[in-house]
Formats: structure tokens, C-alpha cells, sequence
């Protein structure tokens, strides 16, 4: 960031922004340009807000030279997550699987048993859900956690469940492995600035209407308050077409790749909302370079309580997996 002065000032009046702009921890250089003083920010620009900085009347303008995420940026080495000895990052392939909603503890186990079976690692499954309608089933709640938990130390999978509001941080984080933040929450930065006080990995889906860049500053505020373990998830975004439940950014993986440090997994049950494209897309996100799938799975689809017609059942899962091994060496990835 670089702020341009007015010729018309005293050095009282610089001394006061300095103090203002070191209390806000940034470090900057000072230069001469065309008879005004400039002040480069070097570190920690985020920090500084535009509209504080404006409120200053030798301010003259403000240029920004480099993107505000920092801590997210592709300039730093890419991020590692290790979870129960497995590695998540871009030199590896995450396949995470499971309902959308826990109905049951023996739903949930017989799901996990399959998957541990195809030598998939972690497991999904809701517990608490933001539900467009308030007549939709909300989840089994606290009762979902502890099967959730029971389930995973069963068979020793990683277990994924989305948390909704900042007071089930401390339930949350205690009984589950990973928590992902779905895309209503992606925006609700009291919450992702508490999730970055805790050391779970954080998977942060995409808001249905967010920019690449709006995506990365959530995940800035995760980091940003001290936990690196982020996940981004594209899962599609909000567009004028409607045969399918929303529009899976699969260009947002090589953009994502080329502007962050991050892994990028994919979820192509809530983009695409129809059963029968989830293979397909999942191989194409594989073949983009994803690093990873989240999918929803369930022993009878049909009979799922929430969003049944974008969940697959066994078969679907064994035929998506048939491949992996093949494409997974389109990217060198294990």
C-alpha cells in the first residue's frame, strides 16, 4: 500500500499518521516523490482500514500495489495440515465422504464402515444445519456430535462437521477433527476469527455469491487470528442457471493455485445438486488439479432425510473411485 501526501503539511501532522499506522503494527518506509512524502506500507497493510486512513486530511490518496491477503498469498510456502498422521495439502489427495445429515448412529456407522473399507481417511456428517426453511429438519444437534465422535474412534476415521455459530466453538473443537464453515457463514467473521483462537483445521467453503479474492480475505481472518489450518471448498456459486443447484467454479482451482498457498478441495454435491453429474464432475476436478472431494454419501439416497437428490449411494462412490489412482497421476499426488 502506498500513501501519498498532500504537499501542504507539516511534519506534526506526518508524525501523528506514523504513530496512527505503527499502532496498528505495520511497518512502512518513508520516500519523496514529485515534492510530496510517501509513506510504502511493507507489512501488515490488512491491518490498515481505508476509511481510517482517509479520515486523515494529509492524506491525499491511497494506492494499493499488492493483493490485501498476506498471510493467504501464494508468495508463502504452501500450507501442510496433518491430522491423525494424515497429510492434507497439494501434494496430496483428500477424499472426504459421508451424509449430509447424521440421522442415526447406526446410519453414520455403516457409512463409515464402507468408507474405511475403500481406504478413504476421513468422514463427513452434519450435526447442526442452516436450513433455508424453518420447517426443514435442523439436525440431530449435540446427539449428532457424540455419535459423530463414537463412530470416528470406532473406526479411526477424521471426522468433518460443519459448526454454525460461535457459541459450539468449544463443543465443536473438542469432539471433532476438522470443522467446516459452510457458505451462509463465509461472511461471518466474528465467527472465523474465533475459529482462528483454535488449532482444528478449518475447512472454508465459498459464499454463493463471493469473489476468489472476497474468499481469500475469509480465510485471512482464520489465519489471521492465529490458526493456519485452512481448507478452501469450492462448492459453487449462485449464477442465472438453474437446471443445476449452483455453478461449480472448476476455474477457481487453477486461480486458487496461482493466488494463495492453500489446498483446495471440491464439493460437487452441493454445486451441482443432481446425483447423476457428481462423477463427472468430481473426475474434472481431479483432472484441474483439486486436492481434494467432499461428497455427500448415504446407504439409501432415496430415503435420505436431507438433500437426497445430490447424494450418491455405495455403487456411485465405488464407480467414482475406480479411477483415482490414474488421475491422481495427472498431478503427482498420493
Amino acid at each position: 500500500m502506498i500513501i501519498v501526501l498532500d504537499k501542504l503539511i507539516d511534519e506534526k501532522a506526518i508524525d501523528d499518521l506514523v504513530d496512527f499506522i505503527v499502532s496498528k503494527g505495520c511497518s512502512f518506509t518513508k520516500t519523496k516523490s514529485d515534492n510530496r512524502s510517501v509513506l510504502l506500507i511493507t507489512e501488515n497493510q490488512s491491518m490498515l482500514s481505508y476509511l481510517e486512513l482517509e479520515a486523515f486530511p494529509i492524506v491525499e490518496k491511497i494506492v494499493r500495489i499488492e493483493n490485501e491477503y498476506q498471510k493467504v498469498s501464494s508468495k508463502n510456502n504452501p500450507i501442510k495440515i496433518v491430522v491423525k498422521d494424515t497429510i492434507i495439502g497439494r501434494d496430496s489427495f483428500s477424499f472426504i465422504a459421508g451424509p449430509c445429515t447424521i440421522e442415526d448412529y447406526q446410519q453414520l456407522k455403516d457409512t463409515a464402515d464402507f468408507i474405511k473399507s475403500k481406504g478413504l481417511k476421513f468422514l463427513r456428517g452434519g450435526a447442526f444445519k442452516l436450513r433455508t426453511s424453518p420447517y426443514s429438519f435442523p439436525g440431530l444437534g449435540i446427539k449428532g456430535i457424540e455419535y459423530m465422535k463414537r463412530v470416528c474412534e470406532e473406526t479411526g476415521l477424521i471426522s468433518v462437521s460443519e459448526i454454525i455459530c460461535v457459541e459450539h466453538i468449544d463443543l465443536m473443537s473438542q469432539n471433532i477433527d476438522i470443522l467446516q464453515v459452510g457458505t451462509r457463514n463465509m461472511h461471518n467473521y466474528r465467527l472465523l476469527s474465533r475459529l482462528g483462537k483454535i488449532k482444528n483445521p478449518i475447512i472454508l467453503k465459498r459464499g454463493m455469491a463471493s469473489t476468489i479474492e472476497e474468499w481469500l480475505l475469509a480465510a485471512e481472518h482464520i489465519i489471521n487470528s492465529g490458526n493456519p489450518n485452512v481448507i478452501l471448498c469450492e462448492r459453487g456459486i449462485r449464477t442465472f442457471e438453474n437446471y443445476t443447484r449452483n455453478t461449480l467454479d472448476l476455474s477457481a482451482i487453477p486461480a486458487v493455485k496461482k493466488l494463495s498457498n492453500l489446498p483446495i478441495i471440491i464439493d460437487p454435491s452441493h454445486s451441482t445438486g443432481k446425483r447423476e453429474m457428481i462423477k463427472s464432475m468430481s473426475w474434472a476436478a481431479i483432472a484441474a488439479g483439486a486436492d481434494g472431494l467432499i461428497i455427500e454419501v448415504h446407504p439409501s439416497p432415496n430415503k435420505a432425510i436431507c438433500d437426497s437428490r445430490q447424494t450418491i449411494n455405495y455403487q456411485m462412490l465405488d464407480s467414482i473411485l475406480e479411477p483415482l489412482n490414474s488421475l491422481l497421476t495427472l498431478w503427482n499426488k498420493n
